[in-house]
Parts: structure tokens; C-alpha cells; sequence
């Protein structure tokens, strides 16, 4: 990084020897010789802080990643040292720091095993072209360690051996291996020894990961400005060190809204209205379920955000509340460029009230995109987000859109080398006024924020939803996402599937691809293959460029609009279970989709494999990932799982043949699950809910269920107003026993549960309810295992002759 040759070589390139130590609370410094600090701050006592400095001062605390709620405190810390180290103890960590060169090793303190350690450790380089310091981080990589993460990268999900680079990129048909692209998720989990770790190197510049690529036994990271700054979390659960990671940058503020995980469909562009109700009117002719239409940037004046064409949208108020009244939610798209036009208010507002971007010596940083040449507003300063949020009254308030798409906010410019902006726009930055070269990687996720908070506030008393394309960590906290522009290819399918994994195990679980792929055309067997994948992503949206031809689920023929209508029906009886898991992830941090080594880490078999994926807690999916295939062969999780479409009980721990022709998919579900069902709806609150369906799965042993509901939409649950039901089951060879605890103070519409059994390995003699045997009539049992019951009761017990 050394530009000029001539340049002296200060050799100063590394912390020396720890001169002084100090204590405050939690957080400890240590002093070398040459004036690097480093500055260890114990969040918590599986959640580290690392952070250096080479001038001797630290710069103004601030991160837009951490979250304010983020859990804090510890059961212990010491601070002990021996001749060579200081050795900081917590309850789950011991941390030696070398005080020969600040360098670390990172131990379990039950079992004092090793879990991570220096290599270089830090190091740095002076950058001569832009100031500050380019910072680096190496480690060595353990025998046998993997690596996973770092957000939607198109790649298998073992990152081992490859090196990234986190930039946010306007990507346009993207392809495997692209780097980068959309979003800058700077946060990876290393498992080695059946133990696992994570590192968030929170650092907005442009930064580098490299993970045994450049040499075979070391992993690093790097920075081109800005601090060596990461958290060093532990678990060694990996599912932990995800919660805990998500914990950290922050959970969704709400649960969404339940029509918003309904089936949503999107071109580039519906219009004009006629368009948009031709379309809408054919969903609801061929009963194929959907929540929501989109709106491209076709609905624009002339491409200028928050207004609406007249020639194609004369009366938006009346079209968004008939589309409402037949059960659609209408999403509009918001970009970040805003037009150069006097006679346009939001750009002579922006004008007057100076917050759009500048180049550093003063002029406006003006770019090409839709519009033709823009503005943008610097969404780092909270001045300007504050605006930005009040600019959405009419759209949502008055007019009655019921959410906002983000796109272009990585920021894309067209016409431009690197198709972004220049290094030398400045930004806010919260006050801590800095160059692109730091907002770049948060601007997508600042416009993200400002729109959100303009959302929650127009569509209060209902939750917000909004999408975004780009994003920094954390921005999981406002929003869903995309993977972006991907390719109407079998690959693609492949790279869908992974990136959906890879961005639950980043923390950001809200998140799907464009079903069927945005560029180029599928045909109807590819189609139908992206909707079995896509009703098991969080996010479900079939969107496309409109260039190649059509993409709605009727567009390929009778053959393929049947198959795509019984997933998304799928999907819909789905609901209360994803549901469910959605409430785990804003309570928990858990992730709603698992790789299987993020399900099972235990078992090396799964630390590579990339197309089978745990829905929720109890589902196994598998997408078929090419043309012409009668079904696959993969992976089965140790433990016992029902075939979903045959009851076919199979044993884990191996690799198996499944048939799954076109109109199927491999789809199994763990033994023991309670799998909650709605009745099939073409759209959210279409029917009231008389009842709710279990499948109840026998399993010989112990297993538990749980079932969130509330209102579906609104904030009465934050004030107690849900429904959670855990569900206990117990099976022996000739009994199933059920027990119910309910808590919280929502009242679900339904009074009773069918219960549908499968594999019951006994003919049922008796049924007994909280102690009371209950004539058979009274249960509608009847020769397939269901039963009939009250939603109230506390124990079943099913005996068998």
C-alpha cells in the first residue's frame, strides 16, 4: 500500500510492548510503546470488544450497526497477568493479551480449550492517498475450522478458501462468485472442534475477508480506513453466536405485519391501472393466493419520487383502496435520486433546506439514474432522514399504501466508472462529518431507516413494511430485503437458496429472492421449481424485468399454474408456523432458515452441504435445483423425519434418494413436531379462523411445539395481547400424551383444534381430556387420525389397545 517508493519505510507497522494498563468498569486499555492502544470492552461474558488505535486517541464512539438495546452486563470479569500476558477472565472466556505486541488468544474458560488467536494480529499501513490507516487483522485459522456468513454473497455456504470484499454494489445480473454485490454484512462464524465463534469487524470503509485464500492456515481482515474495531463473540453453539450477533446490531423493531409473509408479485412495471387490475382480477379468477401488487418506477411522474403518473394512475386514492377492498396491499418503489427540476417541491425543498450531497469542494454530487440527472439527499444526517420520513404522508396517510420499496440505494449512479459515488461526496455521518469512502457501505441503510420511520409513522396504528436492496449490518432492524437482480437460470436457483441461508446466519432473516429471476425469461419448469424454493424464504416475491416476457404464476401454462398454486396454498396454511418463527427471531435472534450446520454443528456431514435448509424448527426442505429431475438425492439431519407427502418415516444421519416430481419437492418434518395450519386463503384476513389444523407427528420420546398469534397486525401484542402455545408431547408405544401451556392475552378467533395424527403406531382405543375420557362422537374421531378438541385444554392423553 506503500505508493511511493521513495517514500521512508518508518518500519511502524505493528503495536510493541504494553507500557501501561488500565481499568475502568468493564472496559480495559493497554498502552504500547509506539502509542497504539487497545481498548477491550467486556459487553458481555461471551461478547468481547476489540479496538485499536495507532495515534494514541480514539475517535468519537459511533457506530450505526450497534443497537441501543443490545444486551449488556456479565456474571464475572478478572484481570489477572503472568510474566508474559494479561489474562481477562469471564464466566464463558479467558482472553490472554500479549504483552509483547497486544497480540490475543481467545480460550473457552470451561475447558480452557483454544478458540481463536492472533497470527500478525494487528498491523496497519499508512495510507498516503486518502489519510488514516489502512487496519488489519490476522488469525490462525484451527485444523479442520470452517467459515460462514458475511450476508448475501453468491457462493457455497463453507467460505473457507475464498477472500470477499464488502463494497455495496449495484450488481445487475450478477452471477456465482460475483464479489461484490448488494449489501456489506461484515460478520463471519468460525467452527472448529465443534465449537463456534463470530467476528463483526464493524468498520463502514471498504473491507476485505480473506479465509485461508492467500495463505493456506491464516485468516484475515482488513480495512481501507477507519479503526480495527470488531466484537469477538462466542457460543459455542453457532446458533447462539447468531442470536447473540443479531442481539448486538439489533432484532426488527415489530413483528410484520402477517399479510407481508403472504405470496407478493412485482414487475418491472405494472401500469397503467388497467395493467395492475387485469392482474390483480386474474389472481383472484384462478384462486392463486397473493397479499400484495407492486408498483415499479412506471407509477412516477416522470420518474420523480412521491408523485404519480395522470396519465397512468389518474386517481391513485380510489385504485390503492379497490385493490385494498379485494385484498391487495399496493407497494410503491422509492429511490434515493430526486430530479433536478425547479417545479418539482421535494427537489426545491431539498434545494432550500441544503440536504442533498456535495463534492468536497462544494458543488452538489449530481448523477444519471432514472430521472436523468439527480440529487440525493444525504440520509446520514438526521435532519434529512427526518424529512425524508415526513415526505411519505400522502403516499401512505392519504393515499393508502401500505408499504415502500427501496431500490438504487447501494447508492447506483449510471454512467459512471464504479457505478456509485465518487470518493470524495461528503456526508454527515451523524455529525461525524466524513468522505463516501466511509457512507458509502450505510447509505443504502440510512435511506432504509428514514423510510421506515416514515412508514411507522403514517401507518400507525398498523406495522411497517418496507424492502430495501442495499445494506450495512443492522439495517435488519427497519427492514426486509432482496437478493438483488439475479438471472432467470438454473444457477441462479442454486445461488437463491444460498444466499437466503447465508443472510439468516448474517442476522438478517427478512429476506428472499425474485422468484422465476429478473433478467432473462425462465420456462414454466424452472418457474415452478423457484416457487417451491421461495414459499420457504421469509420474503416471497416473484419479480421481474418485464424485457423477456411474463412471469405470473398463470404465464407458462395450466401444467405449471396448478403446481405454483399448490405451494403458494402451501405457504398459506404455513402462515401460523412462520409466523411462529418469525416471533422466535424478533424475540430471539433466531434465524428463521438454518443451514444444517447451523442446525446441527455437531455433525461434520453438514459443515458442506448447501441445498437442504431447516424451515422454522421442524421443517427440511430441499429445493430440486435442475432441469428435468425426477427427484435428488440428500441429506437427512440426524434424528427421525416424516416424508411430508407420504408419512414415510426416514433415519438422519445419511444421505437418501428422494422422488419429487415437478409437483413436489422434498419436504420432511421432525419427528414429535406440532405443525399449526390456517385454512387456505387468497389473502391475509380473507376468512376468520374457525379453526386451527395441528398435524401432530408421533414420536416415541419427547418433543416440543410452540404456536405464536396475535392480531396479525397493529402493537397490541407489545402490551400482552398474543397468544403463545407451548406444546409438550410424550409418546410411548401404546400412548400419545399432549400437554398445553398458554400464555398471553389474545383471544384467537377459533375455539377448537383439528388434530390430524400421523404415524400413530397404535389403533386408538380411548381419548381422555384433562383426566376425562371423552366419548369418540363428542371428538369426531374418525379411521384418519383426526380429532376434534377445545383449544382450552391443559392434557391429552391418546391411548392406544
Amino acid at each position: 500500500m506503500i505508493l511511493n517508493t521513495e517514500l521512508e519505510y518508518k518500519g511502524n507497522l505493528f503495536p510493541s510492548k504494553i507500557i501501561s494498563y488500565e481499568k475502568n468498569l468493564n472496559v480495559l486499555s493497554f498502552t504500547a510503546e509506539n502509542g497504539v492502544i487497545l481498548q477491550v470492552t467486556v459487553r458481555r461474558d461471551s461478547i468481547l470488544r476489540f479496538r485499536f488505535t495507532t495515534t494514541g486517541i480514539f475517535e468519537n464512539d459511533f457506530s450505526y450497526a450497534i443497537t441501543k438495546y443490545a444486551s449488556r452486563g456479565y456474571n464475572h470479569l478478572e484481570v489477572t497477568e503472568d510474566d508474559n500476558n494479561y489474562i481477562i477472565t469471564t464466566s464463558k472466556l479467558i482472553c490472554h493479551i500479549s504483552k509483547l505486541d497486544l497480540r490475543t488468544s481467545i480460550f473457552d474458560a470451561k475447558d480452557n480449550t483454544l478458540i481463536c488467536e492472533d497470527e500478525l494480529g494487528f498491523h496497519w499501513e499508512e495510507s498516503y492517498e486518502f489519510g488514516g490507516d489502512v487496519v488489519k487483522m490476522s488469525k490462525t485459522a484451527q485444523p479442520g475450522e470452517s467459515y460462514y456468513g458475511l450476508g448475501d454473497k453468491p457462493v457455497d455456504n463453507n467460505l473457507k478458501g475464498k477472500r470477499f470484499e464488502n463494497w455495496v454494489t449495484d450488481s445487475y445480473a450478477y452471477g456465482r462468485d460475483t464479489d461484490p454485490i448488494y449489501k456489506a454484512i461484515p460478520f463471519y462464524t468460525g467452527l472448529h472442534n465443534k465449537k463456534s465463534y463470530g467476528i463483526f469487524f464493524d468498520n463502514t470503509f471498504k473491507t476485505f475477508f480473506d479465509f485461508c485464500n492467500e495463505r493456506r492456515n491464516i485468516t484475515s481482515f482488513w480495512a481501507h480506513g477507519g479503526e480495527m474495531n470488531y466484537y469477538f463473540i462466542y457460543g459455542p453453539d453457532m446458533s447462539d453466536v447468531v442470536a447473540n450477533y443479531t442481539d448486538l446490531t439489533g432484532k426488527p423493531h415489530e413483528m410484520p405485519a402477517l399479510w407481508t409473509l403472504g405470496y407478493h408479485q412485482c414487475k418491472w412495471s405494472y401500469y397503467p391501472e388497467s395493467n395492475v387490475k387485469e392482474i390483480t382480477a386474474k389472481f383472484r379468477e384462478l384462486q392463486i393466493p397473493c397479499d400484495a401488487i407492486y408498483l415499479d418506477i412506471d407509477y412516477m411522474e416522470g420518474f420523480r419520487c412521491f408523485t404519480w403518473s395522470e396519465e397512468y394512475f389518474p386517481d391513485p386514492k380510489r385504485m390503492v383502496k379497490e385493490l385494498a377492498d379485494d385484498g391487495f396491499k399496493t407497494i410503491v418503489i422509492i429511490d434515493p435520486g430526486i430530479k433536478i427540476d425547479m417545479d418539482y417541491s421535494v427537489f426545491k425543498e431539498g434545494l432550500e433546506k441544503d440536504y442533498f450531497c456535495k463534492r468536497a469542494d462544494g458543488p452538489y454530487m449530481k448523477g444519471k439514474v432514472w430521472p436523468g440527472e439527480c440529487y440525493f439527499p444525504d440520509f446520514t444526517n438526521p435532519e434529512v432522514r427526518e424529512w425524508w420520513s415526513n415526505l411519505f404522508k400522502e403516499l401512505v396517510e392519504d393515499i393508502g399504501v401500505k408499504g415502500v420499496w427501496n431500490d438504487m440505494n447501494e447508492p447506483a449512479v449510471m454512467d459512471v466508472p464504479g457505478k456509485t459515488f465518487p470518493n470524495d461526496v461528503r456526508h454527515d455521518y451523524d455529525g461525524n462529518h466524513c468522505s463516501h469512502r466511509k457512507a458509502h457501505n450505510v447509505y443504502g441503510m440510512q435511506m432504509a431507516r428514514a423510510t421506515y420511520q416514515g412508514l411507522k409513522k403514517f401507518s400507525y396504528p398498523k406495522r411497517p413494511f418496507v424492502i430495501t436492496r442495499a445494506a450495512y449490518s443492522g439495517t435488519q432492524r427497519y427492514t426486509s430485503s432482496w437478493t438483488g437482480d439475479n438471472v432467470a437460470t438454473w444457477d441462479h436457483l442454486n445461488i437463491a437458496n444460498l444466499q437466503a441461508q447465508r443472510m439468516c446466519m448474517s442476522g438478517f432473516s427478512f429476506v428472499g429472492s425474485d422468484i422465476g429471476g429478473f433478467a432473462e425469461q425462465p420456462n414454466g419448469e424452472l418457474y415452478a421449481r423457484w416457487i417451491q424454493l421461495g414459499i420457504f424464504h421469509p420474503f416471497c416475491r416473484t419479480h421481474s424485468s418485464g424485457d423477456h416476457g411474463d412471469q405470473e404464476p398463470w404465464a407458462f401454462g395450466t401444467t405449471i399454474t396448478d403446481v405454483v398454486r399448490k405451494f403458494i396454498e402451501l405457504r398459506y396454511q404455513l402462515l401460523p408456523y412462520l409466523y411462529t418463527a418469525f416471533w422466535r427471531y424478533a424475540e430471539e435472534g433466531i434465524p428463521i432458515l438454518k443451514s444444517l450446520v447451523l442446525y446441527d454443528q455437531e455433525d461434520p456431514q453438514t459443515h458442506y452441504r448447501n441445498d437442504e435448509f431447516i424451515f422454522g424448527e421442524k421443517i427440511l426442505a430441499c429445493p430440486i435445483t435442475g432441469p428435468n429431475q425426477k427427484g435428488r438425492r440428500m441429506y437427512i439431519p440426524i434424528g427421525k423425519w416424516y416424508n411430508f407427502w407420504t408419512d414415510e418415516l426416514v433415519n438422519g444421519g445419511q444421505e437418501i434418494w428422494v422422488d419429487a416430481d415437478l409437483d413436489s419437492m422434498p419436504i420432511f418434518v421432525k419427528e414429535g413436531a406440532i405443525i399449526p395450519k390456517y385454512p387456505i386463503q387468497q389473502y391475509v384476513g380473507e376468512k376468520t379462523i374457525d379453526e386451527l389444523l395441528l398435524d401432530v407427528y408421533y414420536k416415541e420420546g419427547k418433543e416440543t411445539s410452540m404456536v405464536y398469534e396475535d392480531a396479525t397486525d397493529g402493537y397490541d401484542y407489545i402490551k400482552g395481547r398474543y397468544s403463545l402455545r407451548d406444546f409438550r408431547l410424550l409418546g410411548k408405544k401404546n400412548e400419545l400424551i399432549i400437554q398445553q401451556h398458554k400464555s398471553g392475552k389474545f383471544i384467537t378467533t377459533y375455539k377448537t383444534f383439528k388434530l390430524n395424527l400421523h404415524g400413530i403406531p397404535f389403533k386408538i382405543s380411548k381419548v381422555e381430556i384433562d383426566n376425562v375420557q371423552i366419548p369418540f362422537k363428542d371428538i369426531k374421531l374418525n379411521g384418519d387420525n383426526t380429532l376434534v378438541l377445545t383449544k382450552e385444554f391443559t392434557e391429552l392423553h391418546i391411548i392406544g389397545e
